[in-house]
């Protein structure tokens, strides 16, 4: 009897202010499904999904930290750990955009990468179906060559453009972790399967 290959566990978060969208972008990707009622984030909320990448069997863990500083310090200790972080914004929010760059100095911060000039960061703009958008493809593209991060942009409500920057996080997190498999092991990382009770969570 062959032996079972044991799928590789891949962490990516996403980071940013609340009310962009994260929840309801992991949620479409994930679960293909898409609400309009709005509920902020407690803490802390994740989904598992397997795939395959370069012909391995992969899980990837998205974990979604809250936006507010009330719940703030409780996702910092959950960056460590992380193969890749999305920094998400919403388009038709200056103030959201604005600040990307904290969050990113944050998660470095708190995050401890081993090497903080190699770490993947992907910069998602959400609710690109809204007429009333403040933040230009060219100026979030911008800034993304300043920090060398990776740009993308769609709407988790329209469901366009959900699965490119998860494809690509998990690509780059593989990445990652190949690049950084000895040095993790003394990293802390959360490897469970779903929670067994789902936090309230902000579908916007």
């Amino acid at each position: 009897m062959s032996e079972k290959t044991v799928p590789l566990t891949l962490k990516i978060i996403l980071i940013g202010n609340s009310g962009v969208g994260k929840s309801s972008f992991m949620n479409r990707y994930v679960n293909h499904r898409f609400t309009n009622a709005y509920r902020a984030t407690v803490g802390t909320d994740f989904f598992s999904k397997k795939t395959v990448l370069d012909g391995e069997p992969v899980i990837l863990q998205i974990w979604d930290t809250a936006g507010t500083e009330r719940f703030q310090s409780l996702g910092t200790p959950l960056y460590r750990g992380s193969h890749c972080c999305l920094l998400v914004f919403d388009v038709t929010s200056s103030a959201s955009f604005g600040a990307l760059d904290a969050w990113r100095k944050e998660f470095l911060v708190q995050g401890e990468p081993l090497d903080p000039s190699d770490f993947p960061f992907i910069v998602l703009g959400n609710k690109t179906d809204l007429s009333d958008r403040e933040v230009s493809s060219r100026k979030a593209q911008q800034w993304c060559e300043e920090v060398g991060a990776e740009y993308f942009e769609g709407s988790a409500k329209a469901d366009v453009d959900v699965e490119p920057p998860f494809n690509r996080a998990a690509k780059l997190a593989l990445q990652q972790y190949k690049k950084h498999t000895l040095e993790n092991t003394g990293h802390f990382q959360i490897t469970c399967e779903q929670p067994r009770k789902t936090r309230d969570t902000c579908m916007c």
